[in-house]
């Protein structure tokens, strides 16, 4: 055996300031490089946000000079955007025409049905296909109109056809809408019964188109 001191008490004998009895003592030089340890981290943070804030200001300042550059061109005439195309206007009257009987095979006809009778436009839709029609949407409609025949729609484009399909089916009426293509739409009503006999209707001569309803009068609403 050995007369030599425990670790703790030769540490103290020794004159070591850093320990007590075996354990370690923090000293203000532990404290004081932790301290600056985190005052380093906080210092690069910093860093970072002003580094960040300043380049969302800069891309901030760039846009403003841009939107101000970009208006000024639109003001003063050397810059021009697109802009949509207006759409035509719907006629305030009946078309004067007078116009002329079209080969049906350039005529596009959507057939609707706003009668009870179900089945009934694709009806209407074969016979004029067999016509020569090009047939495109057949379907169903809604339209308060006791009693009607036929409703025949188009744009402007479309009037020839308007008034070529016209001379298929009797009594229709015609309503101008604003489409941009030629494409013509027949909403078939309760009083529809029969196409007229081909013979009659490629002998038509040149006339107006018919509309004897007001022409600003509710479209249909075309449905699937």
């Amino acid at each position: 055996m050995t007369n030599e001191p425990p670790r703790g008490q030769r540490r103290e004998a020794d004159g070591d300031p850093t320990e007590w009895h075996g354990h370690r003592i923090v000293t203000e030089q532990d404290l004081g490089s932790v301290f600056q340890d985190d005052d380093a981290a906080a210092e690069l943070r910093a860093k970072r946000k002003r580094r960040l804030h300043g380049v969302v200001l800069g891309v901030l300042a760039g846009l403003l000079v841009l939107a101000a550059v970009v208006a000024q061109g639109i003001s003063a005439g050397w810059i021009n955007l697109p802009r949509p195309e207006a759409r035509p206007a719907v006629e305030a009257g009946c078309p004067a025409g007078p116009y002329l009987y079209q080969s049906p095979e350039t005529v596009t006809v959507n057939v609707y049905n706003t009668t009870a009778q179900p089945g009934l436009a694709g009806e209407v839709a074969e016979a004029l296909k067999s016509r020569g029609f090009a047939i495109g949407v057949v379907g169903n409609s809604t339209v308060n109109r006791e009693g009607m025949t036929a409703i025949i729609l188009s744009g402007p484009d479309g009037e020839s056809g308007a008034f070529t399909l016209q001379q298929q089916i009797p009594d229709t009426q015609y309503i101008q809408d604003d489409r941009d293509d030629a494409s013509v739409d027949v909403v078939i009503g309760s009083g529809y019964s029969d196409l007229v006999p081909v013979e009659k209707a490629e002998a038509a001569a040149p006339g107006p188109i018919s509309c004897p309803w007001k022409s600003n009068a509710p479209e249909p609403e075309a449905g699937g």
